[in-house]
């Protein structure tokens, strides 16, 4: 406290006072320094809850991954995902993931997944275990049923679903705004790839990754 008073008294003051004493009080009664003055109490406050917040931040045990120890060297798609799942955990890359196969009822489906809201919705766990399969839902960025022709669309927290009528189907992403353009005869656009994966898990699987970048 007293280094925090110190730093509100100028030279003059001390030229003037002769005496850091008087001069640290003048400074706590807000009679010297620049501006208000926090008392004692307040900065002692001030400063455990400081130090708590500091030592939480230290003691905060990271995440753990869902495809953490998992072994998926033979499923080209979990693999894929795996290698993508700290990135998009902590905000560097979105990525949606296009799956087409049938679900458990023996429908033909197919979708767009938001895979960064998968992870922080569902116990991903089960399908890096393989206890699980990963299919697209009703809920997820797009969905379609070839059987019942059923279709939805949905916003997520990171993606806006734009329905184009001449370029199709689109999503906006919401950090930077950029577009991803899911078309195969199109460029994917700004910051995106597109990745076909040759997997016996599903009959179809593409994978779009943008790298997200704040808008200045």
């Amino acid at each position: 406290y007293e280094d925090y008073l110190d730093s509100q008294i100028t030279s003059t003051d001390l030229y003037y006072l002769e005496d850091i004493e008087l001069a640290r009080q003048l400074v706590e009664l807000g009679l010297r320094g620049n501006g208000e003055t926090i008392k004692r109490e307040e900065f002692d406050q001030r400063k455990e809850a400081a130090e708590a917040a500091r030592q939480a931040r230290l003691n905060k045990k990271p995440k753990k991954l869902a495809s953490q120890g998992k072994d998926v060297e033979d499923m080209p798609l979990l693999q894929a995902l795996k290698d993508r799942e700290e990135a998009v955990r902590n905000g560097k890359l979105t990525t949606i993931v296009f799956i087409r196969d049938h679900n458990a009822r023996g429908q033909e489906v197919s979708g767009y997944i938001d895979y960064g809201n998968r992870l922080k919705n569902e116990h991903m766990e089960l399908i890096f275990e393989r206890k699980k399969r990963l299919i697209p839902k009703p809920s997820d960025l797009s969905f379609y049923n070839w059987d019942t022709q059923m279709s939805t669309s949905n916003p997520t927290p990171n993606f806006q679903v734009i329905a184009d009528s001449e370029k199709g189907l689109l999503f906006k992403n919401k950090r930077d705004r950029k577009v991803i353009n899911v078309d195969p005869s199109q460029k994917p656009g700004d910051n995106s790839t597109r990745t076909e994966v040759d997997t016996d898990e599903h009959m179809q699987v593409v994978i779009y990754d943008h790298v997200t970048r704040r808008r200045s």
